[in-house]
This record gives structure tokens, C-alpha cells and sequence, in this order.
């Protein structure tokens, strides 16, 4: 972490995201990616001695200057307010550093002030800041999470062995587990034998998506309805999704509602 002279007060937050590095990065490179963390009308230059500006919802204003960019790990800026308070351009300065992790980047953050007063001002700042730039990330990583969702439970309705196993493959991790009041499973082999178990004991039996896919930072949840083939609702509930960096699939947790329909239940995730 970067030390300057005279700026003896730290702050220091660490969180990991679930993202890879070159994919955080982007946010420090591209303009308006910037200004989806910050707020609209943010911007950065990202070279060395470039000019950045946040502009936050509510209207205040910080500036600064790029003082060191290291893609995909490093990056600092000065820090200050455009008012002039509570500390003027200039006055303080922001490192962060991105170390691989196996669940995605550890994210390492300093920001160096003189008093320690302002620096306690910004714990709480910064501590928003960062979950919210978690969030942004993920939402840009799992945009596809609705249409992952409905491919998961398309497989589910697929009579053809072939390519329900090509579509299981385009979507899952290799070691997906799969687990319901049903199911408790480890691998796509078991998992692509389990659904031909259930499309062969329950013909007819279809699902699909009800209502909207909701995702935060990597877990996705959508609700689900089984229908029988004359129409009628067999069974209904919901999925939790966990996925992967790469936005593939790794676990699917099913929790079970009432069947409002008539006839048995359909013992599907």
C-alpha cells in the first residue's frame, strides 16, 4: 500500500468479490463503468496524472488525479472534496490492490489521511461504497442469470437424452451438487442421471420460471412451477442458484411449496 508523507491517519477495508481481476479492473478503466459505482456523470482517465471525478447521488462532488495504474492489481489515486471540504483536493490518497482468490479477488483498500478525525468520517463511506461496487460487479457478471435460470429448468421438461445433456453441460460446472427434499447430489454425470430418472418417471411433467430472477453477488434465486401435461400446476417452489466466476452453474439448492394443482406431486429442483 502506497504511504505518503504527512498522511498518517489510515483507513483499511478488505472484502472479496466475486469476480476475477481483469473484470474488476474494467471499473477503474472505462469511464462509464466508473460512473456505475459512483453515480452518473462520474469519470476517470486512467493514466497516470489523469483526472477523475466522483459525483455522488446526492450531488457532492470529489476529485483527484491518477497517481499509479498497474493493470489488474493496482490503482491509486489523490482524493478531495471540489467544495474544499471536509478535506480539499489533494489531500488524502486512495490505493487499492486486487489479489487472486480461489472464490473470485481479494480487494485491498487504503485510504491515507492527515487527521484521523476525517479519516473516521469515511469508515462508513467506504464500507457502503464497497458493497455496493460488489454488487455492481456481480450485476454485470450475472446479467445473464434470468436466461441461465430458464435454461436450468428447460433441461428438466427435454425428453431428448442428447441434448439434454449438451444443454446441462453449456450451463453447469462439472461438479455441481444438487440438492432439494429429493435430491442430494455431487457431479453433472449423477445430476444428468438423476433428471433422466425424473423425465422417466414422471412423462409429461414440465417446468418453467414464475416470475423474476433475483441475484446478489453470485446467488440467484427464481420460482419455479411443475405442470403436468393436461396444463394443471403439480408443484411449485423455488431455487437457489450459486454461480460460478465464469457464470456457470455450481450448485442448485430446491425448496418445495404446495402443489395447487390436482394429482401427485413432481419430485423436480
Amino acid at each position: 500500500m502506497t504511504k505518503s508523507i504527512g498522511l498518517d491517519h489510515r483507513l483499511d477495508r478488505t472484502l472479496l468479490v466475486h469476480a476475477r481481476r481483469e473484470t474488476i479492473f474494467r471499473f477503474f478503466t472505462d469511464p462509464q463503468r466508473w460512473a456505475s459505482w459512483w453515480g452518473a456523470g462520474s469519470t476517470i482517465d486512467p493514466q497516470p496524472g489523469g483526472r477523475l471525478l466522483i459525483r455522488y447521488p446526492g450531488g457532492t462532488e470529489a476529485v483527484g488525479e491518477v497517481m499509479e495504474i498497474q493493470p489488474p492489481e493496482r490503482l491509486v489515486f489523490s482524493y478531495g472534496y471540489a467544495a474544499g471540504a471536509p478535506i480539499p483536493p489533494g489531500s488524502s490518497v486512495v490505493t487499492i490492490v486486487l489479489e487472486e482468490h480461489a472464490r473470485g479477488t481479494r480487494l485491498r483498500l487504503a485510504h491515507a489521511f492527515a487527521e484521523a478525525g476525517v479519516r473516521d468520517e469515511h469508515v462508513q463511506g467506504w464500507r457502503y461504497q464497497l458493497s455496493l461496487f460488489a454488487n455492481v460487479i456481480a450485476g454485470e457478471v450475472h446479467a445473464g442469470a434470468s436466461a441461465l435460470a430458464d435454461r436450468w429448468f428447460e433441461t428438466w421438461s427435454e425428453e431428448d437424452g442428447a441434448k439434454r445433456e449438451a444443454a446441462l453441460r453449456a450451463i453447469a460446472s462439472p461438479t455441481i451438487r444438487l440438492r432439494d427434499q429429493f435430491s442430494s447430489i455431487e457431479g453433472l454425470p449423477d445430476v444428468l442421471v438423476h433428471v433422466a430418472a425424473a423425465r422417466r418417471f414422471m412423462p409429461g411433467i414440465r417446468m418453467s420460471r414464475r416470475g423474476g430472477v433475483r441475484q446478489c453477488q453470485g446467488m440467484a434465486i427464481a420460482d419455479w412451477v411443475a405442470r403436468a401435461a393436461d396444463g394443471l400446476e403439480r408443484a411449485a417452489g423455488t431455487s437457489v442458484f450459486e454461480l460460478g466466476l465464469d457464470g456457470a452453474i455450481e450448485s442448485v439448492t430446491g425448496f418445495w411449496g404446495s402443489a395447487t394443482g390436482t394429482g401427485g406431486e413432481a419430485k423436480t429442483a
